[in-house]
């Protein structure tokens, strides 16, 4: 049987309006009178039933986490670590609704009824017609991933271009000069980060750029594959490569396995993201810590701190990536002074 509001008032001899204004934490209310509700309230397992509560109080007690896309090109690990971040914050106020951007022709049902609050994991300027709705809407929204010019934006992100500037320099700290890259999806915030992440330590080290060494894929295991085997194409193939993910270093792994290359005594491999697959391949991934699930907790508890206490105010908070060295990364071979 479900218990009510009203069972709780009847077994304290209180009104059920008393019993509201308590579990609500209303400053009404004694806290002597609050400490009794509670206990009564846990003590028969009460539920609060959110339909009737919203309709109270014009809330849905429901938080939209939206990506760019889900069917495509966001990998399962970075699904997953997005969504358990924030489920780990509002998982006792409200209810988590996951969904693609690209699965609305338009916005009309995103508004103040069905979303009380929005996180949105973006990964492309295509975003920002939902970015502008959400405002326009006065729905509260909080920005993952993806930096936005627009100072009135609350952006939650990963430091990503310093990540790939450290692990680029690991590479050359281990005599490497040949060093390509895999890149990631275009038009996607991260993947021109990390690049610009790898061309300033470059720049920085003296070391050349050479265009046959920057091979684009879209952060897919086949992708990194495809786009080792074409760097292994090359006249002078590289020494180091650096993936834009894990997922994609995996597929390269494959590619230079299969040309009968060891990893890191013929090419050094560097990943980024650190998904819990790499510390178990052979040899593991080095690669770039980049707390995803921290970015995800971040933005929930900005989002919540903007519904509860109306202080919508823009800001950028950066969380930091940190350098994983593990087995995939060795000393140049010496054939590459020659």
């Amino acid at each position: 049987m479900t218990v009510t509001i009203k069972d709780i008032a009847k077994i304290l001899n209180v009104s059920h309006t008393t019993v509201s204004r308590a579990l609500n934490n209303s400053p009404l209310i004694s806290d002597e009178t609050k400490k009794r509700i509670l206990e009564t309230a846990k003590q028969l397992n009460y539920v609060p039933n959110y339909s009737a509560k919203s309709l109270v109080q014009n809330r849905s007690y429901n938080i939209g986490l939206f990506f760019s896309t889900i069917t495509q090109v966001t990998s399962p690990g970075f699904f997953y670590e997005t969504v358990r971040g924030v489920h780990s914050v509002i998982t006792d106020n409200y209810n988590l609704v996951v969904n693609g951007i690209d699965n609305y022709k338009d916005f009309q049902s995103i508004d103040t009824k069905r979303f009380d609050g929005i996180i949105l994991m973006s990964q492309s300027e295509k975003d920002n017609a939902l970015v502008y709705h959400a405002l326009d809407r006065h729905i509260p929204i909080v920005v993952l991933n993806r930096e936005i010019a627009d100072a009135g934006i609350v952006n939650i992100l990963s430091a990503d271009r310093r990540g790939a500037y450290h692990a680029v320099t690991h590479l050359i700290e281990n005599g490497h000069v040949k060093i390509a890259i895999i890149e990631g999806e275009k038009g996607f915030q991260a993947t021109t980060e990390r690049k610009e992440g790898f061309l300033t330590a470059l720049i920085d080290k003296q070391i050349p750029i050479h265009g046959d060494y920057i091979v684009e894929g879209n952060y897919t295991m086949e992708s990194g594959y495809t786009a080792m085997k074409q760097l292994l194409r090359t006249s002078h193939p590289p020494t180091a490569v650096f993936s834009f993910n894990d997922e994609m270093a995996v597929g390269a792994m494959k590619a230079i396995f299969e040309a009968g290359l060891r990893i890191p005594q013929d090419i050094s491999l560097v990943g980024f993201d650190d998904r819990q697959f790499s510390s178990y391949m052979t040899p593991s991934l080095t690669t770039v810590r980049r707390a995803i699930s921290e970015v995800g907790r971040a933005g929930a508890k900005k989002l919540l701190s903007i519904i509860d206490n109306n202080d919508y105010v823009g800001q950028k908070v950066y969380i930091d990536t940190q350098f994983i060295r593990r087995e995939s990364v060795g000393p140049a071979p010496n054939e590459q002074s020659k």
